[in-house]
């Protein structure tokens, strides 16, 4: 199963104080933040996540325009760019057409989606052997560990101006935050509460179900699974990339062979890496050059 975990920068449904608390406000782009492939293998016994820079260039399919009603070519652009044009679907059909991979599913969170799931699990558990300090989300860890709270969390998974790594520097965290949140569902049994898990599953998924979206049962359905495999079993890359697009500007070209590579071992159900491999993320990450790392390696020790 091939699920694209989107995480837009959809603000409306929390309060005034919350984005002023949070730093969460200014004017939304209607795009997704975050996009992440996930899959899980056949025999439900490993879980792959392929993290997409935001502002990877890519092909958008022809489409109607979700704003005017008019179609469109299809046209270049950046990936995180789909969502505002065509919303989740055409989401999904930019990523399948750049990957050759086939999305069954996929997840959606704004900002209220996401501060909620991380409230009904008890905040999720972070860890940082240096200074995290972001002068936009106002995100400031001392070395550590740290148990964030929804609005916290928002910060951390945000920032992307702690460092020079940019987003790179954010998809690390993001890898980093999934793992943990993983970790905190199965140790405080979330799933074996039946109103817990609902809860979680409705915070989730929200009201709205549209073509490959999950619904409530069907995602917790998939969260049982997947809380039975352990982080060493579990394994995060980023899609390799070689430079500046020189044709549109800010977009950052895949490495297409690297890419192609990665992309062909999820399709055919293969690993990334070897299941012994101890490699870890440098921290900040370099440019070009992101490792595949087993999960547990990512985890708070």
């Amino acid at each position: 199963m091939n699920i694209l975990l989107m995480g837009t920068d959809g603000r409306d449904t929390i309060t005034r104080q919350e984005k002023r608390k949070f730093h969460a406000g200014g004017v939304a782009c209607d795009c997704t933040d975050t996009l992440m492939l996930v899959h899980v293998s056949w025999a439900r016994d490993r879980v792959s996540v392929v993290s997409i820079p935001r502002d990877s260039y890519a092909e958008i399919p022809a489409h109607r325009d979700e704003a005017t009603g008019a179609m469109r070519a299809a046209h270049p652009g950046k990936i995180n760019g789909a969502y505002a044009q065509g919303g989740p679907t055409l989401s999904v059909r930019t990523v399948e057409g750049m990957t050759g991979v086939r999305v069954d599913r996929y997840l959606q969170l704004d900002f209220r989606r996401f501060m909620d799931s991380v409230e009904t699990v008890g905040g999720v558990e972070v860890c940082t052997p240096r200074p995290l300090r972001d002068k936009t989300t106002k995100l400031d860890l001392a070395p550590g560990t740290h148990r964030l709270g929804g609005g916290r969390a928002l910060q951390y998974v945000r920032s992307r101006h702690v460092d020079d790594s940019a987003d790179f520097g954010r998809i690390q965290r993001q890898q980093r935050f999934l793992i943990g949140a993983l970790r905190g569902v199965r140790a405080q049994n979330v799933l074996a509460d039946p109103l817990r898990a609902a809860r979680l599953s409705r915070s989730l998924v929200g009201a709205a179900r549209t073509d490959r979206g999950f619904s409530a049962r069907q995602l917790l359905s998939l969260a049982r699974v997947v809380e039975r495999i352990p982080p060493s079993s579990m394994e995060f890359t980023t899609v390799p990339v070689s430079g500046f697009s020189t044709s549109l500007n800010g977009a950052l070209e895949w490495d297409r062979a690297k890419a192609t590579k990665v992309f062909r071992a999820l399709g055919g159900d293969r690993p990334l890496t070897r299941p012994d491999s101890t490699a870890r993320l440098s921290d900040p990450p370099r440019f070009g050059s992101p490792a595949t790392v087993r999960g547990h390696t990512l985890a708070c020790r």
